[in-house]
């Protein structure tokens, strides 16, 4: 890379960064109020653990072989970077490379929170990152990026993570979903968001930072990063008529969250495709996306599975939708059945891979130390219960009357009227 590239992705790497903060913003709202501050929390831990397990070996085993003559069978990385090791400022190249896709290894896992919200012990979810990182994340990440992944070699097209980051995410949520089950009161009880102005907030700080995750992919300020940059806004704007649009034939209004979901929806289709589509491919990927996606949100309350906050319809349908499309709409020479054959090759691979693979690690947990939170708990709520803390302290906030002490002893407003009144 050059002085300018490298400037490029670092810039790119921080707004990817604070894609994790607008997840927990845009999470945080949508849950009930006592258990806002461990939704954020979620998010915020997977800042802390994956930061940490990168640098120790995840870089190594995710893009090893990248830097290496080792044949590694296209699976995993090899320990040539284990800890960073002859990693040093002089391979600064490698160093911007390595801090922007750490920003990947720490979102994808935070995705999947949503899924499991006002339900899971909070050790048990810190747990929970750390190994499915290390044996599902890193492993794909390999197949879908490294130059000797086997899915990379089998010219599979994710730019910026429809399978690696997206799809493996909802599969994912569905497996720990059907392991921890169901939230107490679900479909008997109002589970209604409890900020939307917060939700909105979250949406559009994920965006903002979308570009850094979809045109940093190019890794240089180029042609591909500006394409990528504008069918990202076109995406993301088609997917927001196409859920609204729906949601006003099948539902009668158009609402807030519904435009905050299909902006996510968007998002999240375009990822790996819009390096290779056209603006007018973009907007038919964002409309089939957020009309998709509204359906299998719905469709999950006849299927029966807690998917609280709507992972599944949103990142593993979106991530699907966006993947599989490329597949025909690709402009580069690459558009057909046989290219729509390998799409489907990279998709249901890593889906299958992270569902059977999460479905363990959840079992695991939960026959071990403990996944689910206690019935006691979740009814009054996670905040207190881990956190020792309420998002929303509304007892210095005054009983809303006046002392009578406090009225000053004025003349009267207007001639025969009575003094102010406490």
């Amino acid at each position: 890379m050059e002085a300018a590239d490298i400037a490029f992705v670092v810039i790119c790497a921080a707004l990817v960064m604070l894609m994790t903060p607008g997840l927990a913003f845009f999470y945080g709202g949508m849950v009930r109020v006592k258990s806002a501050l461990n939704m954020l929390m979620m998010s915020f831990i997977a800042l802390g653990i994956s930061s940490v397990l990168w640098v120790l070996y995840g870089f190594t085993l995710a893009f090893g072989s990248n830097y290496s003559d080792a044949d590694d069978g296209g699976l995993i990385g090899n320990l040539d970077f284990l800890g960073f090791q002859d990693i040093t400022a002089e391979n600064s190249d490698m160093l911007a490379f390595a801090v922007f896709q750490l920003m990947f290894a720490v979102i994808t896992p935070a995705l999947m929170s949503g899924a499991l919200a006002d339900r899971v012990k909070f050790s048990s979810w810190a747990l929970f990152i750390a190994l499915w990182i290390t044996v599902v994340y890193f492993p794909v990440a390999h197949w879908v990026w490294a130059a000797d992944g086997w899915l990379f070699e089998q010219e599979v097209i994710d730019f910026a993570g429809g399978t690696a980051v997206h799809i493996n995410a909802g599969a994912g949520a569905l497996a720990a979903v059907l392991v921890i089950g169901k939230r107490v009161g679900f479909k008997k009880e109002p589970m209604r968001p409890h900020n939307l102005p917060m939700v909105l907030l979250g949406a559009a700080l994920l965006w903002f930072g979308w570009f850094g995750f979809n045109a940093g992919s190019a890794l240089s300020p180029n042609g591909t990063a500006a394409l990528m940059a504008l069918n990202t806004q076109v995406a993301t704007a088609a997917a927001i008529l196409g859920w609204l649009i729906y949601e006003r034939v099948r539902h009668g209004a158009f609402t807030t969250l519904g435009a905050a979901s299909g902006a996510i929806a968007g998002l999240v289709a375009i990822t790996p495709s819009g390096a290779h589509v056209n603006p007018m491919g973009a907007i038919l990927i964002g409309v089939v996306s957020g009309a998709v996606c509204a359906w299998a949100v719905s469709f999950k309350f006849k299927l029966g599975y807690d998917d609280s906050l709507d992972v599944v319809g949103v990142h593993l349908v979106g991530g699907l939708v966006g993947t599989l499309l490329v597949g025909f709409l690709a402009t580069d020479g690459l558009g057909g059945v046989e290219q729509f054959g390998k799409q489907a090759l990279g998709a249901f691979s890593v889906l299958a891979y992270s569902f059977v693979v999460t479905y363990i690690l959840a079992q695991l947990i939960q026959r071990t130390v403990g996944f689910r939170s206690s019935e006691e708990e979740e009814v009054a709520g996670l905040d207190l219960a881990y956190h020792a803390e309420t998002g929303y302290d509304f007892s210095q906030s005054g009983t809303g009357s006046v002392p009578v002490s406090s009225v000053p002893e004025t003349a009267d407003v207007a001639a025969g009227e009575k003094k102010v009144d406490a």
